[in-house]
């Protein structure tokens, strides 16, 4: 692939809401189902000149909305990984919330494989353990039953729901990520060996405190678990404590990554 065609790839699926040019390390943010890049500029905001933070564009919603959906994981995992192989001039750190756990995870496991990017950890929140299961059909509802289901979840202003011109602009890309997400099966295969850190809402329907532990079986690296109060999206309620425990995350991975091995 050429320069120009890489430039114009890196465009369309990157997102970066503050420079970092002194930055040591690159933090790579996967939104939910339904979610945009934009779902985490406050975190560009809130972390460091350390940090540089890249905010990934799913197709088929803000300014990719007219581009088709991605409705597999392994499609979306195939066109993020062509998009970061490139990404080798600082250490990569990879942050997923919800379907976006399930993505990081995969990108990591893929490129990892590859020995394609220097990857120093894996952040995931608000998402049980690949190596568990849950039957799920929401992707199957009608779109009142798709919107009901985000709307317990309260991971949209449920006031922007009651536009009509809006809920027709989100509905098929939130039935293709859940899709996606629901019909993911976990393939075995050797551990990451990057360490994992897990953030999980207490609250949250979707994660019992047991399914998060679980993300221990997926690493041959260190593991940490922090429970968060809140919900599903314990994120927006608890943005300060959030990402001081992203800060810690990193500084650990940075440390793990520069300690001698035996």
């Amino acid at each position: 692939m050429s320069d120009p065609d890489l430039q114009e790839l890196s465009g369309r699926w990157l997102r970066q809401y503050r420079p970092a040019p002194e930055a040591a390390v690159t933090l790579v943010a996967f939104p939910h189902a339904g979610g945009s890049a934009s779902y985490f500029q406050p975190l560009s905001g809130a972390l460091g000149p350390q940090t540089e933070v890249l905010c990934l564009q799913y197709p088929g919603r803000q300014d990719r909305r007219h581009e088709p959906c991605l409705d597999t994981v392994e499609a979306f995992v195939d066109a993020i990984c062509a998009v970061l192989r490139p990404r080798t001039e600082r250490p990569l750190v990879f942050f997923g919330h919800s379907m976006g756990a399930v993505l990081g995870y995969e990108t990591a496991r893929r490129l990892e494989a590859e020995r394609a990017v220097d990857l120093l950890g894996l952040i995931v929140s608000g998402r049980r353990s690949p190596t568990t299961t849950r039957h799920e059909t929401v992707h199957l509802r009608d779109d009142a039953g798709i919107l009901a289901e985000i709307q317990e979840l309260n991971g949209t202003d449920t006031a922007l729901l009651d536009d009509e011109d809006i809920r027709q602009m989100i509905l098929p890309c939130l039935r293709a990520d859940y899709t996606a997400v629901e019909t993911y099966v976990h393939r075995d295969g050797p551990p990451l060996r990057s360490p994992v850190s897990v953030l999980t809402g207490e609250a949250d329907p979707q994660v019992t405190r047991q399914e998060a532990e679980r993300w221990s079986e997926v690493t041959s690296g260190g593991f940490r678990l922090q429970a968060f109060p809140g919900g599903h999206f314990f994120l927006n309620s608890q943005q300060g404590p959030v990402t001081r425990a992203l800060t810690e995350s990193l500084a650990d991975f940075r440390a793990a990554a520069s300690s001698p091995r035996g």
